[in-house]
């Protein structure tokens, strides 16, 4: 079985108790921390290796590994074949940085896009706007609707109630 198939067998597993779960992933998260701050200090570092390797680098285990090339995957420059990675599967860590900040945005993922890592690679003003740029790809907005005595928009002059609107 792939090290993925096993990693969200544990980590998605509905059949486990609630509580056991949550300090599942809240000791996931702190692990997930520490490897961001290692990454983002030199974001430039094109960090790669067998997954055991990197594992071994960043001290998590061969399941915590394939959890945080999950998570990173769509935040990398070339995405790895995480589907199918075993533990000598060769990946790479070389991420894009605006697509890593909004990526931690949109997962609500406080604790990694508040790192002070990140003000050594954007300014204030750059992160707050990578910020807004992902909050408001999420929002919907929809246009003023017509009313019934307006002018149809297909152009034909008439009030909507006597053309498209019947």
């Amino acid at each position: 079985m792939a090290l993925l198939q096993e990693w969200q067998k544990i980590a998605y597993n509905e059949k486990a108790n609630q509580n056991e779960l949550q300090k599942f992933w809240q000791r996931y998260f702190l692990l997930e921390k520490g490897v961001y701050e290692k990454l983002l200090v030199n974001p430039d570092e094109a960090v790669s290796g067998s997954v055991k390797e990197l594992a071994e680098k960043y001290e998590l285990s061969l399941l915590e590994m394939a959890g945080f090339l999950d998570g990173i995957n769509e935040s990398l420059k070339e995405p790895n074949p995480i589907e199918t990675m075993e533990e000598d599967t060769v990946v790479s860590l070389a991420f894009d940085k605006e697509k890593l900040y909004k990526n931690m945005v949109a997962a609500k993922a406080d604790w990694l896009y508040e790192l002070p890592m990140w003000n050594d690679i954007f300014d204030a003003e750059t992160k707050k706007a990578l910020y807004l740029e992902q909050k408001k790809s999420g929002t919907v907005r929809v246009g003023k609707k017509t009313g019934r005595n307006d002018p149809c928009p297909c152009g034909s002059g008439r009030k909507y109630k006597q053309c498209c609107g019947r």
